[in-house]
């Protein structure tokens, strides 16, 4: 590992001089992919530059023990502790960063919400969701753009797929994936029972067509005329488009642009994400057999999470973290869950590099 921060330590150095340089900036396209490297590599190597300060110190105050004056020993105790305490911490910290990245953690992503067991509750239910989702999104400057939505006349969600727009939006949703169960009230029963219903929520990172390597030829092509919300518009263009791609079957809609060429976009992005995604799965699938995540592998059909409003409580079954502030959450305070399962990806991570 020290030759490797070595290297890592060198090449920040290097990009530093390069950046500083003024014929540098000639070269506006070298500047954007120094500018990107430096980013990626500055949490580390800061934190190597912190390390090697903790080393110093700690020399200095292994140095000021040979002392003759107590008191001078006495600080240089303390200070020794404290080092050791800061050199530890950085080596866990350093260990975590090395840690293999997540080529799509700075993706968009596209985000899918279906109603499951429990009729026009979880359909409701899955209408909270979206709402969570879309403060989370606002809450970290990112925007939400909506792909396609089909409605219960009493404001629930059958269905949903919107795109979360915003650097690094994979990192913090990709642990979302999966069944969530709620128990409340409906707001349809008359009697004060609580029931239980369901909604899945499946995220995928945005891919391009590049990225799967998707045939046109394998993709067929419909349109219709939108709608929903809309205006005169929705009913006067075939503006909608469905895409259907033969080898899968698999079936995308985007109705939400005005434009058949913008739903057309939007659909093709869409549908390299779900292929992706499959993909994804069939390998995480052949691995799982040898090892799973602690957290879960993110299936559509792994029950990750109960929503108890009665008590207002959440517990994420994955990891059996539980909260008492079920209102903040569904407000859009996630950053508690969401870090607490990316800690533990981390130390299911470091487990591995050990056996």
């Amino acid at each position: 590992m020290t030759d490797r921060l070595k290297s890592i330590e060198l090449r920040y150095a290097q990009i530093e001089a390069q950046l500083a340089a003024n014929e540098t900036y000639a070269d506006p396209e070298l500047v954007s992919r120094l500018n990107r490297e430096q980013k990626e590599l500055e949490p580390l190597a800061t934190a190597c530059r912190a390390l090697e300060k903790a080393r110093q110190a700690m020399a200095d105050a292994q140095a000021l023990l040979a002392e003759s004056d107590p008191e001078l020993k006495e600080l240089a105790r303390e200070e020794l502790e404290q080092a050791k305490e800061e050199i530890g911490a950085l080596e866990q910290r350093i260990k975590i960063l090395l840690l293999p990245r997540d080529p799509n953690d700075g993706k968009n992503v596209i985000v899918e919400i279906r109603a499951g067991v429990g009729g026009e509750e979880s359909a409701l239910f899955a209408h909270s969701l979206v709402r969570m989702y879309t403060m989370y999104a606002e809450g970290r400057g990112w925007s939400v753009e909506v792909n396609s939505l089909s409605e219960t006349e009493l404001g629930g969600v059958k269905e949903i797929s919107f795109t979360v727009i915003g650097e690094g939006a994979w990192s913090r949703l990709k642990y979302e994936s999966g069944v969530h169960r709620v128990q409340r009230v409906p707001e349809t029963e008359s009697g004060g029972r609580v029931h239980t219903s369901t909604a899945t929520v499946a995220v995928l990172p945005e891919m391009e067509e590049v990225d799967v390597h998707l045939n046109h030829a394998d993709v067929e092509m419909q349109v219709y005329r939108a709608s929903g919300a809309g205006g005169q518009h929705v009913n006067k263009t075939s503006s909608a488009v469905r895409l259907i791609h033969r080898p899968t079957g698999t079936v995308v809609e985007c109705q939400q642009e005005r434009s058949q060429f913008q739903n057309r976009e939007k659909a093709m992005r869409i549908l390299a994400s779900i292929l992706y995604e499959r993909e994804q799965e069939r390998i995480q699938s052949e691995y799982g057999q040898e090892r799973r995540s602690q957290i879960g592998t993110g299936m559509r059909n792994e029950r990750i999470r109960t929503y108890n409003f009665p008590q207002g409580r959440l517990t994420d079954h994955r990891i059996g973290l539980t909260l008492y502030r079920l209102d903040a959450v569904m407000d859009g305070d996630l950053d508690e869950i969401i870090d607490a399962l990316a800690a533990a990806r981390q130390a299911e991570q470091l487990s591995q590099q050990k056996d």
